[in-house]
């Protein structure tokens, strides 16, 4: 049968459409099934809760359920190794964290390259540390005076956190170089608090939703914030920075997926996740967390990942950090 040159346009503009059919279809429907977040931390700690916050969010406007999957261990190079070689199908997504970026440096050998690797999604939120001392055990009520009483006593002061190479060790090392202190790292597999608030250990860099309670009872004094901007939970305390110009320091968080997840799943998960992060009660259940909404395009996570990689690679350098 021989075909007019109007049929055999009609015809092939049909085949072309579903050549593309699929994409869009894909896109417009996305996701059908439920979908997996890997989180590298306990069930319960502040990155597993910003998980559970926006996955519940995200069950209830896109109509399937995001599940939490938690998988600890190796500075949470584990979780990260089981989304790499997950399939790229968009049911499959990493929550990023600060260690990511460490991570790249600190260890001498992974099994993945995180860059190469993980496809940036978006970016989350930043969670600032608070520098807090034990106030029976060391004077110091400010930044300065923590500082001279520090270089006074080289080496007798002990700093916890909770590993090598996790943020709150990250930012102390960062705070040793960039003041000239020699404090003494003491790490705990387990929670530090008890320690701390019985004088064991001196000083701890840690997260704000973890000690804010302490702060306000009396039980420990916080000397500064670890951000670049005053703490909403906190707006009396000062940022280290303001005594020691250009330290910032903290955790952050993001959504990662294997790389060549298709680009209209990045960006459908993308736009869901800041229309969350701009939600009233998100921002205000947020906020009692001590959690500042980040917001960024996967480009603009992309290349916060990169920045912050180069910027601890520095310090885990210059501070001999090494894991164990």
């Amino acid at each position: 049968m021989k075909l007019s040159r109007r049929a055999f346009s009609q015809l092939a503009a049909g085949a072309a459409a579903l050549t593309v059919m699929p994409r869009a279809v894909c896109a417009q429907t996305y996701p059908t099934r439920p979908v997996r977040v890997i989180v590298p931390t306990f069930v319960g700690g502040t990155p597993d809760i910003v998980a559970r916050l926006m996955s519940k969010w995200l069950s209830e406007r896109l109509g399937q359920q995001f599940i939490i999957e938690n998988r600890t261990g190796a500075g949470g190079n584990i979780a990260t190794e089981a989304v790499v070689r997950a399939a790229a199908d968009g049911y499959s997504f990493l929550f990023v964290t600060q260690s990511n970026a460490i991570d790249a440096t600190l260890y001498d050998k992974l099994n993945f390259d995180f860059v190469r690797d993980i496809a940036p999604v978006v970016g989350i939120g930043r969670v600032p540390l608070i520098m807090v001392v034990n106030p029976s055990s060391i004077p110091s009520k400010t930044v300065p005076e923590f500082i001279a009483y520090a270089k006074a006593n080289p080496g007798k002061i002990n700093m916890a956190s909770g590993g090598i190479g996790y943020p709150p060790h990250v930012a102390g090392m960062l705070f040793q170089v960039m003041t000239g202190v020699d404090l003494v790292h003491v790490q705990y597999r387990g929670g530090y608090l008890p320690d701390l608030l019985g004088g064991q250990v001196q000083v701890a860099f840690s997260p704000v939703p973890t000690v804010i309670e302490y702060i306000r009872a009396g039980k420990l004094r916080a000397l500064g914030v670890t951000s670049a901007m005053r703490s909403e939970a906190l707006p009396d305390i000062a940022t280290v920075g303001e005594f020691v110009p250009g330290y910032e320091a903290g955790s952050w968080y993001g959504i990662g997926a294997p790389m060549n997840t298709p680009v209209e799943i990045v960006k459908t998960l993308n736009s869901a996740i800041i229309v969350c992060l701009a939600d009233p009660k998100m921002k205000a259940r947020f906020a009692d967390l001590g959690v500042v909404p980040m917001p960024m395009t996967p480009t603009e996570f992309g290349k916060f990942i990169e920045d912050e990689t180069e910027k601890w690679a520095k310090i885990i350098k210059v501070g001999n950090i090494k894991a164990e």
